[in-house]
């Protein structure tokens, strides 16, 4: 049975990204149905093919690299040739998104800017990621995660209350402004329906760091004090942490007054109800460390398995800390199909990690593997511009493609 179409389908994406941040948005474009045409530099390609190891087993591609480019079509070609320009502008002639993440001014000295386009194209949707979007003090420098993390605060706020400031294991400013992209181009796809009208989106990634401080941030403009670092700690709840269990850890999530109230109950701790530093969550929070001290031989006494089944069964929140042969092998997970296996155009399979957004009517297709470096320009070329076999190979022997 074929893949119903998703609902994307029919739109064409130009995609100019490299490294994370861009492809995590064009990726999930492609998930959705539309048909992304990656342009990539000759020979070296997006940088991420480089970013190893680990390599996939047989195949020449990075992990990195497979886990934010399935669904494209990979094109090379030298951007800064003249040449390549024409190409492009040919491209976007029946392009509906173009979405780019090249330094502030780059696009325009190829002729590629969104004011030398708009008019030209007054229905593209043109989405710019950069490190610190296209206007302030900030906006010619380059931007990169860690750099993101630690410029946006989360560093300060993340570790061990007497360590060193932590970034998060996982890019998540590289991961956060694709997705905000991707949500930018949604809302402009339907401004273009209602108006006929394309539009530029600006997403900087310090932007979108600070817009997911979320409660932390909100806790210092309500106090002007810098939240502390608390580690694992919730500093809104508690108790809301990880304990020390009887052979290993795990984490407890008491979310309000009545589960800490049922906790006790279950668990012989019903004496804590009459005191008055337990009996409110706001007066948990400001006594944190008696309730850390004063639950953790509590929470000693089980191990992780007999504390997971224990707390289920009360509706308390809880769960292990899983390593990620854990996470990959979870029955929910799998149940939920959070992987998948795809050819890759070198003959190996290759397993990614599916999309999260599970739609009842279209659903994220998986239409084909990250692509091999250029595996796809003599189809493009040929297939939407009508490139004979001679000029493909003449562009090719210039060093163009």
């Amino acid at each position: 049975m074929s893949q119903p179409a998703g609902p994307l389908a029919g739109l064409r994406v130009l995609d100019l990204t490299r490294v994370l941040a861009g492809p995590t948005c064009t990726q999930m474009l492609g998930d959705l149905g539309a048909e992304v045409i990656k342009i990539e530099r000759p020979e070296a390609g997006d940088d991420t093919r480089g970013f190893a190891p680990p390599f996939w087993p047989e195949t020449k591609e990075s992990a990195y690299f497979l886990g934010v480019n399935r669904n494209k079509k990979s094109v090379t070609m030298d951007m800064a040739k003249p040449e390549a320009q024409a190409i492009l502008h040919r491209l976007l002639e029946t392009t509906d998104i173009l979405v780019e993440n090249f330094k502030v001014g780059a696009l325009a000295k190829m002729g590629l800017g969104w004011d030398q386009l708009k008019a030209k194209y007054p229905r593209l949707i043109y989405c710019s990621i950069t490190g610190f979007g296209q206007t302030g003090p900030y906006a010619p420098r380059p931007g990169y995660d860690a750099l993101i993390q630690a410029m946006g605060g989360v560093m300060s706020l993340t570790g061990e209350p007497n360590g060193s400031p932590q970034k998060v294991g996982v890019p998540v400013a590289d991961l956060f402004a694709g997705l905000y992209g991707c949500i930018g181009i949604l809302a402009a796809l339907n401004h273009r329906t209602a108006t006929g009208q394309g539009q530029q989106i600006d997403i900087g990634m310090l932007d979108t760091h600070v817009a997911w401080l979320a409660n932390q941030g909100m806790n210092y403009l309500s106090t002007g004090e810098n939240p502390p670092r608390l580690g694992n700690q919730h500093p809104n709840i508690s108790p809301y942490q990880e304990f020390p269990t009887k052979d290993g850890y795990i984490i407890l999530a008491v979310g309000n007054d009545p589960t800490f109230e049922r906790f006790c109950k279950a668990f012989g701790q019903d004496h804590l109800l009459a005191d008055e530093r337990f009996a409110t969550n706001p007066n948990r929070v400001a006594n944190r460390d008696l309730v850390t001290a004063t639950l953790t031989p509590v929470m000693k006494s089980r191990t992780t398995t007999e504390w997971v089944a224990a707390l289920e069964a009360e509706k308390i929140g809880c769960g292990p800390i899983n390593t990620l042969a854990d996470v990959f092998a979870d029955p929910h997970v799998q149940a939920r199909q959070m992987t998948l296996e795809m050819q890759h155009g070198s003959g190996a399979t290759v397993k990614v990690i599916a999309n999260p957004v599970k739609l009842s009517a279209t659903p994220p297709t998986y239409r084909s593997a990250p692509p091999v470096l250029g595996e796809h320009t003599d189809e493009v070329l040929s297939g939407l511009l009508g490139m004979s076999a001679e000029d493909i190979a003449a562009l090719r022997a210039k060093a163009i493609l």
